[in-house]
C-alpha cells in the first residue's frame, strides 16, 4: 500500500481521538513521560509542520520542528497542522523527493517513502498515546498495524535510546502472542499496559 495512505489513516485517527477530548482533558498525563495531553499535541503539531516543510523541499533547522502553540482551540490548531502535512505529502511527485529531517540526522537526506514512514510510525504510536490518555479506543486495522511494525523493527535499539531526548526508549519484552500494535509499542519501549498514575 502507498505509505501516504497508511500515514493518512494514522493521522486522521489522531484527529478523531482528539475530537473526544473535553476542556479538562488537556492536562491529563500521557504515556510520554512528563508530558500532558496538551504538551504531547503541541509536539505532534510541531512534527506536522516540520514534515510539511521537509516535503516542500524547504531547508529547515530544528526551529521548524518545535512544539506548536495550541492557543485557545487546541483541536482546531492540531487539525490544521495535520492537514498541512497530509497536503504536503499529496502531490504526485513527492515520492521522488528526498527529505531533510534534522531531528534524525543533520547530514543525511531521506527518500520520501522512508521519511513519510517515520511520520506514519510516529502517529501510530502517538495515536495510541492519545487514546490511552483519554481512555478511548485506537481504531487502526491490522494492515496498518503490521506496516507500522515493519518500520518499528528497523529503528536501531542502541545507546541513542538512553539519552533524555531519545525519540524512543529501549525495547521491552513482548507478551506471548502479542498483536501487531502491541509489538510496535514494546519494540519502541512502551508498555501496552500503561495506565495513568493515580492522582494524589
Amino acid at each position: 500500500m502507498d505509505i501516504r495512505k497508511l500515514d493518512r489513516a494514522a493521522v486522521l485517527e489522531t484527529v478523531r481521538i482528539l475530537e473526544q477530548a473535553g476542556p479538562a482533558d488537556w492536562d491529563l498525563p500521557t504515556p510520554c513521560s512528563g508530558w500532558t495531553l496538551r504538551q504531547l499535541v503541541a509536539h505532534m503539531t510541531g512534527q506536522h509542520h516540520g514534515f510539511a516543510a521537509a516535503a516542500a523541499g524547504t531547508e529547515t533547522d530544528l526551529s521548524a520542528w518545535r512544539p506548536g502553540a495550541l492557543g485557545d482551540d487546541p483541536l482546531k490548531t492540531y487539525r490544521a497542522a495535520a492537514e498541512s502535512a497530509l497536503a504536503a505529502f499529496a502531490p504526485q511527485g513527492v515520492l521522488t523527493r528526498e527529505f531533510t529531517l534534522p531531528e534524525i540526522s543533520d547530514t543525511r537526506r531521506f527518500p520520501a517513502t522512508v521519511a513519510i514512514g517515520f511520520h506514519f510510525l510516529d502517529h501510530v504510536v502517538h495515536g495510541w498515546d492519545l487514546a490511552r490518555a483519554l481512555g478511548v479506543s485506537l481504531d487502526l486495522d491490522g494492515e496498518t498495524a503490521e506496516a507500522a511494525l515493519v518500520i518499528a523493527l528497523r529503528v536501531p535499539d542502541d545507546e541513542r535510546r538512553l539519552g533524555p531526548d531519545a525519540l524512543f526508549r529501549p525495547a521491552l519484552p513482548p507478551a506471548p502472542g502479542a498483536r501487531s500494535l502491541d509489538l510496535v509499542l514494546t519494540t519502541l519501549g512502551r508498555s501496552p499496559d500503561w495506565t495513568a498514575p493515580a492522582a494524589l
